[in-house]
């Protein structure tokens, strides 16, 4: 016998088929981006097979859904589903802020943080959908890392750390409001064993990851975001 799904599980699982789905379309758009500024060849074949995983972990997500008792079709906003480009800046400038949000932030923390909900998870088909997404994980947290250093190796390497450390205070605070909420979310054990986690969690693997990932990669890169970190929690 399967836990109980509530309705809670339900539009969990029912939300990471729409996000994962959308990460898929937001990695395309970045190696396109990738493409029109000639970056390494290597980067550019790593992030196909990125779009190849997210896709991978929408299908997987919806078989949970559906094991849940789901059956409404995801809410997938188009509009979501590019990266935003500034048109005063160079298409450079773009694809760094894109790649120290998307990649070295977001998928940094998500690596600790699906470690996280999968240790508690025994329904199978989440638990195989963890197991897969946990997987991949490591591997687009570390694209992120080399699209970096990849710029560090550029003509613009001197400018890349003032560039990526005026941009950090707002992405933290990005980071903050997406996983800084400090309740239980009413997440209960059954909950958990469908790979739920309460909210108060996600912020403290969040603020664990600073510390043990974000400032040591940071900093070995010439980037210093200790400031970012003060203002967020200011």
């Amino acid at each position: 016998m399967l836990p109980v799904a509530s309705d809670r599980v339900r539009a969990e699982w029912r939300n990471r088929i729409a996000a994962e789905y959308g990460s898929a379309a937001i990695t395309q758009h970045f190696v396109l981006w990738l493409i029109q500024i000639g970056a390494s060849p290597d980067l550019i074949e790593d992030g196909l097979v990125i779009v190849k995983d997210e896709l991978t972990h929408s299908g997987l997500s919806a078989e949970v859904y559906t094991d849940a008792g789901g059956s409404e079709p995801p809410a997938i906003d188009r509009a979501s589903l590019a990266l935003p480009r500034r048109p005063e800046a160079a298409l450079e400038l773009d694809v760094l802020r894109a790649a120290v949000q998307v990649f070295c932030l977001n998928e940094t923390v998500a690596v600790p943080l699906f470690s996280h909900l999968r240790a508690g998870t025994t329904v199978p088909s989440a638990r195989t959908a963890l197991d897969r997404v946990l997987r991949d994980e490591v591997r687009h947290r570390d694209f992120g890392w080399a699209c970096l250093d990849w710029f560090l190796t550029t003509p613009m390497a001197d400018a890349v750390p003032g560039l990526v450390g005026a941009d950090l205070p707002a992405l933290f605070a990005q980071l903050d409001h997406n996983y800084g909420a400090d309740d239980d979310g009413g997440v209960t054990d059954d909950d958990r064993a469908w790979g739920l986690a309460p909210p108060r969690e996600y912020a403290q693997i969040l603020a664990a990851t600073f510390e043990r990932d974000y400032r040591p990669r940071f900093t070995a890169r010439g980037i210093d975001a200790t400031p970012a970190w003060t203002i967020r929690r200011a």
